[in-house]
């Protein structure tokens, strides 16, 4: 299996250590000070699933994808900032021969409709999604840092298509350890994230502080179930559909299990703000503001929390 890593933050870093570690031919697409680190000293992931070190020089390095060749890769994981997908699907697609004819596209990003973006050049038969509520950090360029863990990742499209192509990719992350699985049904997977980034990352962020904090005081929980109340208002309206049928179901899974699982973690907004780097906060909270416009759900909380992160953007 050949697979090509698009996006060198913490995911990727973490997801091409995984795949090599099982045999998988791992190339990347880097530049600036993550190709150099790469090329100098390999590949790292630490935390929870155990260490896994790649020596320098056993994967192939590049800022170029004119520099892979036709026909190479099974897979590509697209990992890097939302911001970069309409940039990234066009340099992919100008140079689409590195990908096999039966290849696909695997996108591993928070948010909604980042398939669009790839879906202007390529067919839905290429174009698939991950969730992935794992949370990585990096501790340096090529160093990755699996920090908290709640479910395993899961892969399949959006367009009702047979996930057994999938199936390889799914078996590789899981025997590198951490844990992945294939699914009929993403499109639910993809909403249970947005229900989890949109209630923690923003807030977390706007606060400066890590994920449990929000549940410490009566106010912050009372913050979190205004955003879960209106983005289970946006879903209905929109007839989007997750594995909760109410707000009340999903604040007993989120409070009972994904905030102490995920405790301890910095959100990648927060990563993100602490480094002065512009957001994902578009595809996050911006996607439920664009939903809640076109079919008038009043979401106030949702709202003032994009405002702020926009400002403090804006203030860098």
């Amino acid at each position: 299996m050949e697979v090509l890593i698009v996006g060198t933050g913490a995911v990727g870093v973490g997801m091409a250590a995984t795949l090599h570690s099982v045999g998988c031919g791992v190339s990347l697409l880097a530049r600036g000070a993550t190709k150099d680190a790469i090329l100098a000293g390999g590949l790292r992931r630490t935390g929870l699933f155990g260490e896994v070190v790649i020596p320098a020089g056993e994967t192939m390095v590049s800022d170029d994808y004119g520099a892979f060749p036709e026909n190479a890769f099974d897979y590509i994981l697209i990992s890097v900032k939302t911001m970069a997908n309409k940039t990234v699907s066009d340099a992919l697609w100008e140079h689409h021969a590195i990908l096999k004819p039966q290849g696909k596209l695997v996108i591993l990003q928070n948010g909604w409709d980042n398939d669009q973006a790839y879906l202007r050049h390529f067919p839905q038969e290429q174009v698939c999604c991950a969730r992935v509520i794992t949370g990585f950090q990096r501790q340096a360029p090529n160093v990755s840092n699996v920090t908290v863990h709640t479910a395993p990742v899961l892969l399949g499209n959006l367009y009702g298509l047979d996930v057994a192509p999938l199936e390889p990719l799914a078996q590789a992350i899981n025997a590198g350890g951490i844990p992945c699985q294939t699914t009929e049904d993403v499109g639910a997977a993809l909403w249970a994230k947005m229900l989890y980034n949109c209630t923690l990352n923003p807030l977390g962020a706007v606060l400066g502080v890590h994920y449990g904090a929000l549940g410490e005081a009566p106010e912050g929980v009372a913050i979190m179930n205004d955003l879960i109340d209106e983005i289970f208002a946006v879903m209905t309206a929109a007839e989007y559909r997750t594995y909760w049928d109410t707000p009340e179901d999903y604040k007993k899974e989120f409070y009972g299990k994904l905030l102490p699982d995920t405790y301890h973690h910095n959100s990648s907004t927060l990563q993100d703000i602490r480094r002065k780097r512009p957001t994902e906060i578009d595809t996050l909270t911006g996607k439920v503001l664009e939903l809640a416009a076109q079919y008038h759900v009043s979401v106030p909380a949702n709202t003032m929390l994009y405002r702020q992160v926009k400002t403090i953007e804006a203030n860098y």
